[in-house]
């Protein structure tokens, strides 16, 4: 398992930095500025976007000045940036912050391949500039839950893990992510990776309900192998009417089921609610979410969740941006998930299980 984030000096305090979200489309406005704006250590002052309509909501919504250009942030004394744009656009966006000095958080998908994460991992370390991408997902109250339980060792030893992120929507799977493979993949391939360290093998299918050799995946299922045993079997589907339990997890002792919707907090965002506005009530769930552990032949028992908290992953990145953290995801860490990807996707074309090194 990989370490959390954890802030090395609490009670010492360190001006805010000063943000900038690059795009207000659904994701900044939604799942990106009220979270910088929530995180301790934060201070979200611009905007940029080149469309006048998202620029006006975004001053009526943040206070926030706005620019059509990256290059521009620098006389607003702007630290650090959030690329929340279509994925296809993600590499570009991401190397010019990089270039401009900026510590660079990105959503995910982190790039369209491994190769393109690689080259701006290596940008990042040549110019000496922080590099994180947006895993928001790590900060679920439902992860957070069952790594208590796995640190707990109720379970025992883990033998699978199932994880699924399914819904029924009446669009079609957004252009922009880039498929779903990409979107609901790099967070089911960024917990997996985070509990239960690298991954040896990779098998996958997908389909589209859509025609064409282009059409983006509306379902997803990948089975992967981690090199200390443990089986990840992770599904994401878009139009699932019974959307499967969201985790399950196997072990020697017991095992840890979550039957609940999502982790609360997107619906919120989505809602208009924010972490500053609810403070401590942000990302509780209600107890008929609770997941359940059963050891043996026991009876299956709640277990109280934890809060969600997405807006600790801009804390924790403030934090190394002062040099008082590390960084909530290492630049490593998107390498490795699109490495899995590229092989899912590669393993789903050709029907094969594909080795990695």
């Amino acid at each position: 398992m990989t370490h959390d984030a954890v802030p090395t000096d609490l009670a010492e305090p360190f001006p805010p930095v000063r943000f900038a979200l690059v795009g207000y489309g659904g994701g900044g406005r939604f799942f990106h500025a009220p979270i910088i704006s929530g995180a301790d250590g934060c201070d979200l002052v611009a905007v940029v976007t080149g469309n006048p309509e998202r620029a006006a909501l975004a001053r009526a919504e943040h206070g926030v000045r706005t620019v059509a250009e990256l290059e521009e942030l620098a006389d607003l004394g702007v630290e650090a940036v959030a690329i929340s744009t279509p994925a296809a656009t993600h590499t570009e966006l991401t190397d010019r912050a990089l270039r401009l000095g900026l510590a660079t958080v990105c959503d995910k998908p982190f790039a369209l391949d491994a190769a393109a994460a690689e080259a701006t991992v290596a940008l990042a370390a040549e110019r000496d500039v922080l590099l994180s991408v947006y895993q928001n997902r790590r900060f679920d109250s439902d992860l957070l839950t069952l790594r208590r339980v796995l640190q707990e060792g109720t379970l025992g030893e883990v033998v699978r893990f199932e994880s699924a992120f399914e819904r029924w929507a009446d669009s079609e799977p957004p252009a922009a992510g880039a498929g779903l493979l990409r979107d609901f993949g790099s967070h089911l391939v960024d917990q997996a990776l985070h509990l239960f360290g690298p991954v040896a093998t990779v098998a996958a299918q997908t389909r589209s309900r859509a025609a064409g050799p282009d059409a983006p995946e509306d379902d997803v299922r990948l089975q992967l192998t981690h090199v200390n045993g443990v089986r990840s079997e992770l599904s994401g589907s878009w139009k699932q009417a019974q959307p499967a339990p969201r985790f399950r997890v196997t072990g020697t002792r017991g095992s840890f089921v979550l039957d609940a919707p999502m982790d609360s907090q997107e619906a919120a965002l989505l809602a208009g609610r924010t972490p500053r506005a609810d403070g401590a009530a942000w990302g509780v769930e209600p107890p008929h979410h609770f997941a359940r552990v059963a050891v043996g032949s026991g009876p299956a028992l709640p277990v109280p969740s934890e809060a969600g908290a997405w807006p600790r992953f801009y804390a924790a990145v403030a934090r190394a941006v002062r040099g008082r953290g590390p960084l909530p995801v290492e630049p490593g860490e998107a390498i490795a998930s699109m490495r899995v990807l590229d092989a899912a996707r590669r393993a789903a074309a050709e029907g094969t299980t594909v080795r990695l090194a």
